[in-house]
């Protein structure tokens, strides 16, 4: 239902859709499917002081060795379900784009299966034999709360 604009004012007639309710009530929705994602790249709309996403890629990008940024520029790869908004990866390439260097390639790489991506990596990681120590029981947790991923983990 959401979708992720171009940052530019919503066209209200371009984002129009009509969608039938489980009860059979029909209603259309147009500016608010773009409103609703908008604060992923402008959290103050939602009085948050906080950079948007992509700001805190190129801030991440800025802060490596000079000598890899024009790699990790051209391998921005997406991975989590909020990224499966309509024209998420296009926002976050226009956006970076506008603020890396010029003459420097951006590529943001949108896999299929990004929505499980998060799920699939831990699941791979929590199954090597050399993660088994960073394993945190019910009980355990019971007993000591969040302070026991900082012991364990860290």
């Amino acid at each position: 239902m959401g979708l992720v604009g171009t940052g530019d004012a919503p066209d209200a007639a371009a984002l129009s859709t009509t969608y039938e309710l489980p009860d059979g009530e029909v209603i259309t929705v147009d500016t608010e499917r773009e409103r609703c994602t908008e604060p992923l790249f402008d959290p103050s709309l939602i009085g948050m002081e906080a950079e948007g996403v992509h700001m805190q890629v190129y801030n991440a990008i800025q802060k490596c060795d000079i000598d890899i940024r024009r790699d990790l520029y051209s391998h921005v790869v997406l991975s989590g379900g909020t990224t499966m908004f309509d024209g998420f990866q296009a926002r976050m390439q226009s956006e970076i784009a506008k603020r890396a260097p010029a003459g420097v390639k951006v590529r943001v790489i949108a896999p299929p299966e990004r929505k499980y991506a998060v799920w699939i990596g831990g699941s791979v990681l929590s199954s090597l034999s050399t993660f088994e120590q960073m394993w945190i029981t019910k009980a355990e947790y019971d007993e000591s709360g969040p302070s026991i991923v900082h012991r364990k983990c860290f």
